[in-house]
């Protein structure tokens, strides 16, 4: 969801029926179009020239049959704006690959992924930082160093049924900030937590580890040898 690596805010609300989901959301300190325009002429923090030159490409390019939902394309995040000009999925190559290799063995139980989020633009990190409150800042990533997801190394993501097309049920909603989230959260029903274990070991078996906080969030393995990205999707060739 946002910074990856901090503890999660429990929120009062009973732990109970997957409906009462708790949507994160703030007002932003300042005016998105403002903070969008300084982030634009903003300059990522410079790195180590031996990483990797980036190889951004399009999932749905690759595999057709991977469905996108990419909440920060809608209103449907904790700012409650779009963020992303369009509603496109990006990773580095061999991660993109890897993603495609799950799916594709998913399609032998009559399943897909979902796409939620992947590559996120530098400058799309640092509104989050600069709409953010102060206080709030443990919830998303500081822009000095960058993220996993501006290293297109990050994907955030669900199960699909091939037939209907609907999203496989989940122990808690995509973005829910609760116990629920967790990917050993045992408290939900054996169909929900049979359906968050399969898309953890199919992503685990292409080279993705889970974060501990949230069922749908994976890192690939090499994430550390690419360098951050600022290119928007309509830039990226």
């Amino acid at each position: 969801m946002f910074r990856r690596g901090v503890l999660f805010l429990f929120l009062c609300a009973p732990l109970v029926a997957q409906q009462q989901v708790q949507q994160f959301h703030i007002t932003p300190v300042r005016p998105i179009p403002e903070l969008r325009a300084e982030a634009l002429k903003a300059t990522p923090p410079k790195e180590s020239d031996d990483l990797r030159k980036p190889d951004l490409v399009e999932l749905v390019k690759l595999d057709p049959t991977i469905k996108l939902d990419i909440h920060y394309a809608s209103s449907n995040n904790f700012l409650g704006t779009p963020l992303y000009e369009e509603a496109r999925a990006f990773m580095e190559r061999p991660a993109a690959e890897a993603v495609v290799r799950a799916n594709k063995k998913l399609h032998e139980q009559g399943l897909g992924l979902l796409i939620f989020d992947s590559y996120r633009p530098w400058y799309v990190t640092k509104i989050f930082w600069d709409a953010t409150p102060p206080k709030d800042h443990d919830f998303v990533a500081n822009p000095a160093e960058g993220s996993r997801h501006n290293r297109g190394c990050a994907v955030d993501l669900s199960l699909y049924d091939l037939k209907t097309g609907k999203p496989l049920s989940m122990p808690s909603d995509y973005d829910e900030m609760s116990k629920r989230a967790y990917p050993d959260y045992t408290g939900g029903t054996a169909e929900e937590n049979a359906h968050r274990d399969l898309l953890r070991k199919t992503m685990e078996a292409e080279g993705f580890t889970v974060y501990q906080y949230e069922w749908w969030h994976f890192d690939y393995k090499d994430w550390k040898l690419y360098p951050i990205v600022n290119l928007r999707f309509s830039d990226i060739r």
